[in-house]
C-alpha cells in the first residue's frame, strides 16, 4: 500500500517513494516529456502544407523559432519557481499551457496567429523536459537514477523519430492540426497522473520570493542572443545589418546586465554559485557541446535522407530508426551500468569517442546513410553513443548539488541542452549554407533556401542541373557531419575535466558549495 499523501516543506529532505509510487511518477513525467519532445519535431514535416494554406511563406522559418524562443527563455525559470513553489504546482502550469497553445495553434487562421501561438506553446513546452528530469531526482536517489534518467533519454529519443514520422503522416491523411490536437489525450493523462503521483513531494518554500528583474534579463538576452543565432543572415537581418548587430549587442547587454543582478539577489533565477561547483561547471557547457552534436543528427540526416537520397519525410523518419534504437539502448543500458557499478564519467566518455568516429564515418562517406546495410553499421553505434551522454550529465549535477537547488541545477542542463542544440542547428546551417550556396547559385537556389524548403526546393529542376545540385549537396552535409565530428571530439575532451562524485543513496543529500 503507497504512503498516506502528504506535503512537506520544500527545504526539508523529499519523502521516500515506493517502487509503485516511482513508477506512476515516472509514466507520468515521460508522458508530459513525450509530448514536448515530440513538438520539437512533428511540426517540420508539416511546414510547407501550413503555409500553403495559411499563406507567408517568408514567415514559415518563424513558426519554429518561435517556439524555439519561448520554451529555451522559460527553462531555468520553470526549475527555480518549482524550488520556490513545488515541482506539482508548476509542471500542471506547464502542462495546461502548452495544451492551450495547441488547442489554439489548431485553430489558428493565419500565419500570424500560428507563431503567436507557437511561442504560447513553447511557455509550457519549456518547462516540461525539465521538471520530468528534476522530479525523477526527487524521488529516486542517485545511484538508481541512471537508469530512470535513460529510460526518459529513451522517451526523448522515440519523439526525435516518431514526431516527423507522425507529421508526415497527420499531413497527408487527416490533416497538419492534427499534429497540435494529438497533444490532448497525451497531455490529459499526463496531468492526471503527476497529479496523483506528486501529490507528497514539497508544496513549496514557505516565503517564496520571484526574481522578476532576472527573468525579464535572461528573457531579453536569450531572446536577442537566439534571433541573432537562427535567424541571422536571412533577408532582412543579414550579419551586417543595423538590425543584427542591434540584437547581437542588446542580448550581449542584457546577459551581462542579468548575471550581474544574479549574483546579488536573494533567490536568483539561475543561482551562480551552483557554477562554482566543479562538476556542474564543466557538465553544463560539455551538455551544450554534446546538444549540438546530437542535433546534427536529429535534424540534417532526415535532411540528407530527402535531399539526397530523395525518400519522403516519413520514410527519412523510418530509415532513422536504427540511430533511435542505438540512442535507447545506450541510454537505458549506461542507466543500469550506473546503478550497478556506482561510476559514470565513462560512460560519456565512451559515447562521444563513438559519436566522433561515426560523424567521421559519415563525413568521409555521406552516401552510406542511405544505404540499409552501412546506415546500420554507422547509425546504430552513432545513436548509441549519443544515448550515453545527456542522461549521465543530469545524474552528475543532480548528484554534486543540494536538494533546495535541484530544480534550478536541473534546469540549467537543460537550458545548456535547449541552447546548444539551437545554436548547433544555426551554426551547422550556416556551415552547409557557406559549403554550397556559390555552387548552387548557378541554378537559382542557395543553402538556405534548401534547409527551409526541403526537397520541394528541387522540384522542376532538369536532370542535368539536378545531378550537379544533388552533388553539392552531397558536399555539403559531408562537411556538416565532419564538423559535428569535430565537436564531439571537443566534448569528449572537456569531459575528461569532468569530476567523478561518489553517487548518493539517499534523495537528499549534504553537500559543500564550494
Amino acid at each position: 500500500m503507497p504512503a498516506t499523501p502528504t506535503t512537506t516543506p520544500a527545504d526539508a529532505a523529499p519523502p521516500v517513494f515506493s517502487h509503485k509510487e516511482i513508477v506512476n511518477v515516472f509514466s507520468g513525467v515521460a508522458l508530459a516529456m513525450l509530448m514536448a519532445a515530440m513538438d520539437q519535431t512533428i511540426v517540420a514535416t508539416a511546414l510547407p502544407t501550413m503555409a500553403g494554406q495559411l499563406g507567408g511563406l517568408d514567415m514559415l522559418p518563424w513558426v519554429v523559432t518561435a517556439y524555439l524562443l519561448a520554451s529555451t527563455t522559460t527553462t531555468p525559470i520553470y526549475g527555480k519557481l518549482s524550488d520556490l513553489y513545488g515541482r506539482k504546482r508548476v509542471l500542471d502550469v506547464a502542462i495546461l499551457l502548452f495544451l492551450a497553445g495547441s488547442v489554439l495553434c489548431a485553430a489558428a487562421q493565419s500565419m500570424t496567429q500560428l507563431i503567436l501561438f507557437r511561442a504560447v506553446q513553447g511557455l509550457g513546452g519549456g518547462g516540461l523536459m525539465s521538471l520530468a528530469f528534476t522530479i525523477i531526482g526527487d524521488v529516486v536517489a542517485p545511484r538508481e537514477r541512471g537508469r530512470y534518467q535513460g529510460m526518459i533519454g529513451g522517451v526523448f529519443a522515440l519523439a526525435s523519430v516518431a514526431g516527423p514520422l507522425l507529421g508526415g503522416i497527420f499531413t497527408e491523411t487527416i490533416g497538419w492540426h492534427w499534429i497540435f490536437l494529438i497533444n490532448l489525450p497525451i497531455g490529459a493523462a499526463a496531468l492526471v497522473m503527476t497529479r496523483r503521483a506528486l501529490g507528497r513531494l514539497a508544496v513549496g518554500r514557505s516565503k517564496p520570493t520571484i526574481d522578476l528583474v532576472g527573468a525579464l534579463l535572461l528573457t531579453g538576452a536569450v531572446t536577442g542572443l537566439l534571433v541573432v543565432a537562427t535567424r541571422g543572415g536571412s533577408p532582412g537581418l543579414e550579419w551586417t545589418s543595423p538590425l543584427c548587430l542591434g540584437l547581437a549587442g542588446l542580448g550581449v547587454v542584457l546577459l551581462a546586465a542579468f548575471l550581474w543582478h544574479e549574483g546579488r539577489t536573494a533567490e536568483p533565477i539561475l543561482p551562480l554559485h551552483l557554477f562554482r561547483l566543479p562538476v556542474v561547471a564543466v557538465a553544463n557547457p560539455v551538455v551544450a557541446v554534446s546538444a549540438m552534436v546530437l542535433f546534427a543528427g536529429i535534424v540534417f540526416l532526415p535532411l540528407h535522407l530527402q535531399l539526397v537520397q530523395g525518400t519522403s519525410a516519413t520514410a527519412s523518419g523510418l530509415l532513422l530508426l536504427p540511430m533511435v534504437l542505438g540512442m535507447t539502448f545506450g541510454a537505458v543500458g549506461g542507466g543500469r551500468l550506473i546503478a550497478k557499478t556506482g561510476r559514470y564519467k565513462i560512460y560519456p566518455l565512451v559515447g562521444l569517442a563513438l559519436s566522433a568516429a561515426m560523424y567521421l564515418a559519415l563525413g568521409l562517406l555521406p552516401q552510406v546513410a542511405g544505404d540499409g546495410l552501412w546506415s546500420t553499421v554507422i547509425l546504430v553505434p552513432l545513436g548509441f553513443g549519443l544515448g550515453l551522454v545527456m542522461p549521465v550529465m543530469t545524474v552528475a549535477v543532480q548528484n554534486a548539488v543540494p536538494h533546495r537547488d535541484l530544480g534550478a541545477a536541473t534546469a540549467s542542463v537543460g537550458f545548456f541542452r535547449s541552447l546548444g542544440g539551437s545554436v548547433g542547428v544555426a551554426v551547422f546551417g550556416a556551415v552547409f549554407n557557406a559549403a554550397v550556396s556559390d555552387r548552387l547559385s548557378g541554378a537559382g537556389l542557395s543553402g538556405r533556401a534548401v534547409l527551409e524548403h526541403g526537397a520541394s526546393a528541387l522540384v522542376g529542376l532538369p536532370d542535368a542541373v539536378k545531378a550537379g545540385v544533388l552533388a553539392t549537396l552531397e558536399h555539403g552535409f559531408a562537411t556538416l557531419f565532419l564538423l559535428a565530428a569535430g565537436l564531439a571530439a571537443l566534448s569528449f575532451v572537456m569531459t575528461l575535466f569532468l569530476v567523478e562524485l561518489p553517487l548518493r543513496s539517499a534523495t537528499s543529500p549534504k553537500v559543500k558549495t564550494a
